[in-house]
């Protein structure tokens, strides 16, 4: 639960174990839970968000220091780490549940999202449109204890290898000035 000093934010942008292995890795994240928001099952099953019908996106709740880091740059690495011009869709993953969203969780966060959404589009930094959903935060349903930290306890499995490790070796070689333990 976040304190005084850390902030909450909470991402869709595909498969959550994806968004996790990466995000978990910043200087200034303290905790990275894979779960569920912006459907309409309360305490939605993993079965029940992959069949497509709760409404719910795979996302992350990150609890992070913004004296440590921003939540705008929290959102560079969201957009460098996924495909935000792809409508329910994130590779292979297909579905409502693998969107690309925001969910705010005040009105500042809404204001840098909408933000950084229009910077992006106008830089044209992807070939497409952004379409990625930005919505008020209304709850969050932790996913089941085997999906947190996946990448960490299954490097060798064979999505985290196809997938997973090539995303986040192109992560931090971006983003190394932004990892834990690089001052």
């Amino acid at each position: 639960m976040p304190n005084s000093i850390t902030q909450q934010a909470t991402f869709g942008g595909g498969c959550f174990w994806c968004l996790e292995a990466v995000v978990e890795q910043l200087r200034g994240v303290h905790q990275v839970v894979s779960g569920y928001c912006g459907g309409n099952v309360p305490n939605a099953t993993y079965e029940q968000v992959c069949g497509g019908g709760t409404g719910h996106a795979e996302v992350i709740q990150v609890t992070f220091d913004p004296a440590e880091i921003a939540f705008a740059d929290l959102l560079d690495v969201f957009f460098a780490t996924h495909d935000p011009t792809t409508l329910n869709r994130q590779g292979a993953d297909c579905g409502t549940q693998y969107r690309s969203a925001i969910f705010c969780h005040d009105d500042e966060q809404q204001r840098v999202a909408a933000a950084k959404i229009a910077e992006l589009n106008a830089a044209k930094l992807f070939s497409r449109p952004i379409v990625t959903q930005v919505a008020p935060f209304e709850v969050f349903y932790a996913a089941e204890d085997y999906h947190q930290g996946y990448f960490r306890a299954h490097p060798g499995q064979g999505y985290c290898l196809a997938v997973i490790s090539p995303k986040v070796g192109k992560f931090r070689l971006k983003f190394a000035d932004r990892l834990r333990g690089h001052e």
